[in-house]
């Protein structure tokens, strides 16, 4: 049985291979915000209050395009909808847990922390205090995240305009995608959405992105249900 810290300490030392990727994106990040003109402060205060790389970037991109706070809050929650099914497969391991201890937790589930975290809970459902596992991964995620965020807003206050560092938003996203190229059916979802994206884009309050993703989810949801029939 291991005690607290060293249940911290592992979730710490599992965690930071993962960490690789994370620390270029937030330093792009905060280097975007600067630039789309959102100040240190907002830029820095989304990593603390979002903390979701992904869902930060898709924000503050459809403010600047002339979006509206509801459209750029409801799209950037939309992303975030993963972390639904992460708090229900952690929940089996740590339901016995506090609604404290289940509301912290909940905050840093992200998606490196829920990876190493769900593997270690399955090997070690006996463990008294694994959910210091997840703390340990989440918070060390986390730090980094800030850490990197405030390294890009200071990038980006010197970095020239003329290099153009909003390119590196449709970059970021295509390598977000990269693992989704592998299956037919993800493909299709994929280029349907962006074809629905560019014939919708002139749609009231850029709400293009919302028509578009859930016109692909339920194209996705038919394709689903069609193969089960064949079954």
């Amino acid at each position: 049985m291991l005690t607290k810290l060293q249940n911290f300490v592992r979730g710490f030392i599992d965690v930071i291979p993962l960490l690789i990727p994370v620390v270029p994106f937030g330093i792009i990040f905060g280097a975007i915000g600067i630039e789309l003109g959102f100040g240190p402060y907002v830029t820095y205060a989304t990593s603390i209050i979002i903390f979701s790389g992904a869902s930060q970037i898709v924000f503050f991109q459809l403010l600047s395009a002339g979006a509206s706070s509801l459209v750029a809050i409801t799209s950037s929650s939309v992303i975030s909808t993963r972390h639904l099914l992460y708090g229900a497969v952690v929940n089996q391991y740590l339901g016995n847990l506090s609604i404290y201890w289940k509301l912290g937790l909940s905050y840093i589930l992200t998606d490196q922390a829920f990876a190493v975290s769900n593997e270690y809970f399955k090997k070690n459902k006996n463990e008294k205090f694994k959910h210091y596992y997840l703390l340990g991964s989440g918070i060390t995620l986390w730090i980094v995240w800030q850490l990197t965020t405030i390294i890009g807003i200071l990038l980006g206050s010197i970095v020239p305009e003329e290099l153009g560092l909003t390119f590196t938003i449709p970059l970021t996203f295509l390598a977000l995608l990269i693992n989704y190229f592998r299956k037919i059916d993800h493909l299709i979802v994929i280029i349907i959405s962006g074809i629905l994206s560019i014939i919708f884009y002139d749609a009231p309050f850029k709400s293009y992105i919302i028509f578009s993703s859930l016109v692909s989810l339920l194209i996705a949801y038919l394709i689903v249900k069609m193969r089960k029939k064949k079954i």
